[in-house]
């Protein structure tokens, strides 16, 4: 049974909308306005006309962050990506760790990269759920109150190397140097910040469970289904991704069916500073990677053939 570990009051959330400048050589954003609460924001979320991708100056809606999580384990290295139902949108999609940046972290959104992490991205082994820190921060842990911690044992997050061309916000340099882009259809600068996840050997049968938020009578509220976990892994073979999807459980990689899967608009092509579309068919974005699809495995998107069944029929009802 699914059960719920936190609930928040959506309207303490507040954005700032943006004013972008882009060149070929760097990309710059500062705060414009007054700020926003989460339906304004979204309100502000609709397509923008930008007719040259490398060089531009525009109003846009808001900051989001996304996190391209490489988990180390045993040896090997894994993209993390997890399951989000669009409700904006009307799609159902695999996708970077990400959210909205708050209006008091706007200069520094690696600070709302991090919490996202903590948020979304949950690690439970046979002796308890795992704390995690970066570097010397200890990263903030949401569901203390609801689940079991272990006290001895911790993840390591850690950044990797950045993106070539810089990003500013006003004169500050942001110097982990994330990936930018623009996203046209919700007018809105995202950031993708690289950052490794180490975890400890004396993590035992670990699985990764994904939680995420959603609005409930007001409010925001995040359940932990481990029927669902929600959580899925791209193999990388020297740094480079491959043609499989798996899940973690119990100390167990389990392949997934990838048939009819979606992934979210990161994925896509980037044109200079833009990226246009919404999302990207899995097989097209192994085309993109010049991966050739592996065969067809069983299907572990949840616990019965019913339910991914259903997960693959919402996807492919966005079209």
């Amino acid at each position: 049974m699914p059960r719920i570990i936190s609930r928040k009051d959506p309207a303490t959330f507040k954005t700032l909308p943006l004013y972008v400048e882009a060149t070929p050589d760097g990309i710059a954003y500062q705060s414009l306005g007054r700020p926003l609460n989460f339906s304004e924001m979204l309100e502000r979320r609709k397509p923008v006309e930008l007719p040259d991708s490398q060089r531009f100056a525009a109003e846009l809606a808001n900051l989001g962050v996304s996190v391209r999580l490489t988990l180390h384990w045993q040896g090997r290295e894994y993209w993390l990506l997890v399951r989000q139902r669009r409700h904006d949108r009307g799609d159902v999609v695999l996708k970077l760790i990400s959210g909205y940046v708050p209006a008091h972290e706007l200069n520094l959104p690696l600070l709302t990269a991090i919490q996202e992490v903590a948020e979304e991205c949950l690690l439970e082994t046979s002796e308890g759920w795992l704390y995690g820190r970066f570097g010397d921060t200890w990263l903030p842990a949401p569901y203390e109150g609801t689940l079991k911690y272990r006290d001895n044992v911790h993840f390591r997050l850690s950044p990797l190397s950045g993106a070539a061309r810089p990003v500013q916000c006003g004169n500050l340099t942001l110097l982990e140097r994330p990936r930018a882009y623009v996203h046209v259809p919700t007018a809105s600068l995202q950031l993708v910040y690289d950052l490794r996840l180490d975890l400890p050997k004396e993590a035992k049968q670990p699985s990764l469970l994904h939680v995420d938020e959603h609005l409930e009578n007001g409010k925001l509220i995040a359940r932990l289904d481990h029927a669902r976990p929600d959580l899925y892994l791209i193999p990388l073979e020297q740094g480079r991704p491959t043609a499989e999807l798996l899940t973690l459980r119990q100390g167990q990689l389990v392949p997934v069916n990838t048939r009819g899967l979606w992934l979210a608009e990161s994925f896509a092509a980037q044109d200079g500073w833009l990226v246009r579309d919404e999302r990207i068919r899995w097989k097209d974005w192994l085309t993109l990677q010049n991966l050739t699809p592996k065969p067809s495995k069983p299907d572990v998107f949840s616990t019965g053939p019913e339910v991914s069944s259903r997960v693959r029929l919402d996807t492919a009802a966005a079209v």
